[in-house]
């Protein structure tokens, strides 16, 4: 969406002295940091303006009836918990907070118990807040990537394609490697001998997962995610979510780029 690439060059500009620490601290590229922001919130336009409390204690006791009721439940009254540590951790009225339907809170849309485990004071005021300091939300995200895999320098996706003969789909057992969970852990030989064609050659020990975009009446989009790919899914557990991610951060760089050459 242009506004957000317009907007999203203009906070790159902004906090670029921020995003340059958090690379050069933890090496997660700042357009990540950037694309991550601005799936997120729109760089703090849109944060939620539910209370918290009521969010999460709502899906505490009360979540809807579904296959997954009482694991949500319980993940949500632990989540009442670390509201309730974090609201008296740092000093604030838990009541105080708003955020997202389901309880996430600021610029990069933590929940409060990764408040409580990853987020950072990265502009060493004394004090972590997401919903007033984008520094401290960009320091944050790395910091959650990193915890989670980020592995600097490393590439993070690779174009692929499922190998034919005759424009007949390959048969050696690809479909075998879709849906493994958010995880790199196939060799590149397994992946060709199933019938998996890189599009761009990963390194031969570099360690993958194939991705599958489904992309409605159009052909499925196929890629192999290494441990980077699959550090943002853990973010939001989505294939869609962390192309999106990828995407986002490399319009506005290039629309940064465009912006600095034009007259």
């Amino acid at each position: 969406e242009p506004v957000r690439i317009i907007s999203g060059a203009a906070f790159w500009d902004q906090y670029a002295d921020a995003l340059a620490r958090a690379e050069a601290r933890y090496g997660v590229p700042a357009e990540i940091i950037v694309g991550i922001i601005g799936v997120e919130t729109i760089y703090g336009r849109n944060t939620g303006d539910f209370r918290v409390m009521d969010a999460i204690t709502t899906l505490a006791f009360a979540y809807p009836e579904t296959a997954t009721r009482l694991a949500r439940m319980d993940y949500f009254r632990s989540e009442l918990e670390n509201t309730l540590l974090f609201a008296r951790e740092s000093g604030i009225d838990p009541f105080s907070l708003r955020g997202s339907y389901a309880g996430a809170i600021g610029l990069p849309q933590f929940m409060p118990g990764s408040i409580r485990q990853y987020a950072v004071d990265f502009d060493d005021d004394g004090k972590i807040d997401l919903r007033n300091s984008p520094v401290d939300a960009i320091g944050s995200i790395a910091n959650f990537l990193v915890q989670h895999g980020w592995q600097r320098d490393e590439p993070i996706v690779f174009p692929a394609g499922i190998g034919s003969t005759d424009g007949n789909p390959a048969s050696g057992g690809w479909e075998d490697f879709i849906g493994k969970g958010l995880e790199a852990k196939f060799k590149l030989d397994e992946l060709k001998a199933a019938g998996v064609v890189p599009g761009i050659e990963p390194p031969p020990e570099m360690l993958l997962g194939l991705v599958d975009l489904q992309n409605g009446l159009e052909p499925t989009e196929y890629w192999l995610g290494a441990a980077n790919f699959f550090a943002i899914t853990r973010y939001n557990r989505s294939f869609f979510y962390a192309m999106s991610v990828l995407d986002l951060g490399r319009a506005v760089r290039a629309a940064r780029t465009r912006l600095s050459q034009s007259p």
